[in-house]
Formats: C-alpha cells, sequence, structure tokens
C-alpha cells in the first residue's frame, strides 16, 4: 500500500484512494455520521426553501418585517465578532502573558457562556439589564439589547481559539526579531499575526455563526420588537408557528448561505494574512 509523509517526519498516513479496511471503515462511519446530523438536515431545509420556487423564496425573505429582522441580525453579528476579534485577542493575550490575582477564576468565568443554557442567560440579562436593573442600566427592548445578547454568548470564542497557539509561540522568535532592531509592533504584525490569524479566523466564524443564529440569549431582554429588536430566529420561529414551513425555511437558507460565505472569506483571509512575509 502507498504511503505518504504527512506533518512531521517519520509518520505515514496512507495516500488518497489506497485506504485499508480499518481507515476505509472509520471514514464510512464519519460520512455516515455527518451526513445523518449535518447534510440531510441541511438538505431537507434548501429543498422545503425552494419548493415556491424562486418568487416563493424572495417573497418569504423579502417581506419588510422579516427583511428587516435579517439586516439587523446580520449587522449586529458582524459587529459583534469584530469586537470579539479585538476585545477577544487582548483578553487571550492578557490571560497567557500576564500573571495576577483572580486569573484562574477568570478563566473559569470566560466559559460561563458555554455553559449556561441560553435562556438562562437571558434571564441573567434581563436581571442586570432590564427595568430593575441594579446597575441602573435599563437596556430591555431596545436594540442595544441584541448587542449584548450577540456579546454575552460569543464572547469564548476567539478567547478559547487564540488562547492554545499564544501558549506554544516560541517566543525566542520574538526576542530574535527584537533583537535585529524590530520594534514591539513590527514583532507583532509579522511573527504573531500570521500565526494567530487562522485561530483569529476560526473563532471569528464561530462568533458569527452563534450570533446569526442566537434566540435564547435575548428572547427575554429585547423584547422581540418588530423594527427595533426581532431579529431572523424569531421570524423563523413565527413562520413555523404560522404553519409556513416554505418561508421558515427560506430565512434559515438565507442565514446558512451567508454564514458559509461568511466562513469562506475569513479563510481566504488567514490564508493571505498567514502566508504573508
Amino acid at each position: 500500500m502507498t504511503s505518504t509523509t504527512v506533518g512531521r517526519p517519520g509518520i505515514t498516513r496512507p495516500a488518497l484512494g489506497n485506504l485499508d479496511r480499518t481507515s476505509g471503515i472509520g471514514l464510512g462511519i464519519t460520512l455516515l455520521w455527518f451526513s445523518l446530523l449535518v447534510l440531510i438536515p441541511l438538505a431537507a431545509v434548501m429543498i422545503t426553501a425552494t419548493e415556491g420556487g424562486w418568487s416563493g423564496f424572495w417573497s418569504a425573505i423579502s417581506n419588510e418585517q422579516t427583511a428587516h429582522a435579517i439586516s439587523i441580525t446580520l449587522g449586529t453579528a458582524a459587529a459583534v465578532t469584530g469586537l470579539n476579534i479585538i476585545t477577544g485577542t487582548a483578553i487571550a493575550w492578557v490571560l497567557v502573558r500576564d500573571e495576577f490575582p483572580g486569573k484562574r477564576l477568570l478563566e473559569m468565568i470566560i466559559d460561563v457562556p458555554f455553559a449556561l443554557p441560553t435562556i438562562v442567560a437571558g434571564l441573567v440579562l434581563l436581571s442586570l439589564y432590564g427595568n430593575d436593573s441594579p446597575l441602573g442600566l435599563d437596556l430591555a427592548n431596545s436594540a442595544a439589547s441584541v448587542y449584548l445578547a450577540f456579546l454575552f454568548v460569543t464572547l469564548p470564542f476567539i478567547v478559547r481559539m487564540v488562547q492554545p497557539v499564544l501558549e506554544q509561540l516560541d517566543g525566542e522568535v520574538e526576542e530574535a526579531a527584537a533583537t535585529l532592531g524590530a520594534s514591539r509592533f513590527t514583532v507583532f504584525r509579522r511573527v504573531i499575526l500570521p500565526t494567530l490569524t487562522p485561530a483569529i479566523a476560526a473563532g471569528a466564524a464561530l462568533s458569527f455563526a452563534r450570533g446569526v443564529g442566537e434566540y435564547g440569549s435575548l428572547v427575554l431582554l429585547s423584547g422581540n420588537l418588530p423594527f427595533v429588536s426581532e431579529v431572523a430566529s424569531v421570524r423563523i420561529l413565527s413562520a413555523l408557528e404560522n404553519d409556513n414551513r416554505a418561508a421558515a425555511s427560506s430565512i434559515a437558507a438565507l442565514l446558512l448561505i451567508i454564514s458559509l460565505l461568511v466562513i469562506v472569506v475569513l479563510d481566504l483571509i488567514q490564508r493571505r494574512v498567514a502566508g504573508r512575509d
């Protein structure tokens, strides 16, 4: 059987098209499981969305209320992702490069949005930023509530993607660049950033996708007010409640396509930056 060296020297893997029986069975199980959980349901959504033809699809997504909800969802998810790229990378940097009291506690708190059920997260946010806010910040039933909910649920993604890469970064390379006269900004731009970019891009893709599909954490805080704080996921639920599966699938299909395009664009950007000399 033909083998190919992959990754580190001395590690060989079967060449494509020459899988042994064990590898073939593993690949088959993987594809079957992936198809049952992802591919087949996605295909079903796309088929349902196109049942009424292009006119039915366009009618569903161009409805004034729906179009505004989609606009709010995509705009907020993009803005939150951009902010997360900066703050998430900065938080990861602090956690890796600095020592301070309460560091372990902060490490645990960052994962809270992962652990909390989204409806519980919504209740927490409503308690802190609702009508009876102990902080004096009443953001309920406003556009700001959507931003707040998205920020809460997407906080950990970039932090947890960037942190392990920073931990494995070779400090000697930075020191060598500094001894050659490179400024701290140049070291970051030419040495550190290309290494971090794939992790940042992956975290940004997850952050955007999570924001686009978020429902539970904002349903209590936002009030789902049309043209103010209503998001696309709420419009999907409304369509299902009105027994309009085609409209719900059309909105879902649009969000899916946009999310895939964002993932592709981020991948292209990270490849270009990571491969820059």
